[in-house]
């Protein structure tokens, strides 16, 4: 069997650690910049970093449209982060000239956990990443970390924050083959985030 090739947006942020983490399960990675890159991928992971950043890079770089395009027409995407930003259908507290990606029936509020300074860590509810009540935790980093608002009829909520001050708050979604973190998976050494997205992107190119 020919092994996936997953490519990760290289524009900004943690790009070097998610193409770690997906090489660790069992994944070929490629980088993409360009519209040609990004034809000869199953699936593509978009990054944590700044996501106004990401969103005017996408554009000088040609790469919005056929990226809306190729998510359209059912590429499995995953976003961490800003990441997530990009692949909601609306956003709170953006830019007045942000664009995303779109594809989530979601409404996701930029920097919700908090600035820089008030990076943390916190222990997630999440049995459809495989941190159930009988699983091993997993204990998430976010980092100027937006959250899920609102989700539409067709969103999965994957996890929630399960302890602290922030309880209750959606850190994880799932719609067809989109998934999305608020959380950054790639820092840890906790691959079931990318796991699942492997599965999901294996999933599809059977199809």
């Amino acid at each position: 069997m020919t092994s996936l090739r997953i490519g990760v947006l290289a524009l900004q942020g943690d790009v070097r650690e998610h193409a770690a983490a997906l090489t660790a399960c069992g994944a070929e990675v490629s980088l993409v910049r360009r519209p040609g890159e990004l034809a000869t991928v199953d699936g593509l992971v978009l990054p944590g970093g700044e996501s106004t950043t990401i969103d005017k890079l996408l554009r000088r770089f040609e790469l919005m449209e056929p990226l809306r395009q190729r998510i359209a027409d059912g590429l499995p995407a995953y976003g961490s982060c800003a990441g997530m930003i990009l692949l909601a259908d609306r956003i709170a507290d953006g830019t007045h000239d942000q664009q995303t990606i779109g594809g989530l029936d979601v409404l996701v509020r930029r920097n919700a956990f908090g600035r820089q300074i008030d990076s943390f860590e916190e222990r997630l509810d999440a049995p459809a990443l495989g941190a159930g009540p009988d699983d091993p935790p997993m204990t998430a980093v976010f980092i100027r970390a937006p959250w899920v608002e609102e989700v539409g009829p067709a969103v999965e909520i994957l996890a929630t924050v399960s302890t602290g001050p922030k309880a209750g708050r959606i850190a994880a979604v799932r719609q067809g083959a989109l998934m999305a973190t608020a959380f950054h998976p790639e820092i840890s050494s906790d691959h079931r985030v990318h796991q699942s997205f492997v599965s999901m992107v294996g999933s599809a190119a059977a199809a």
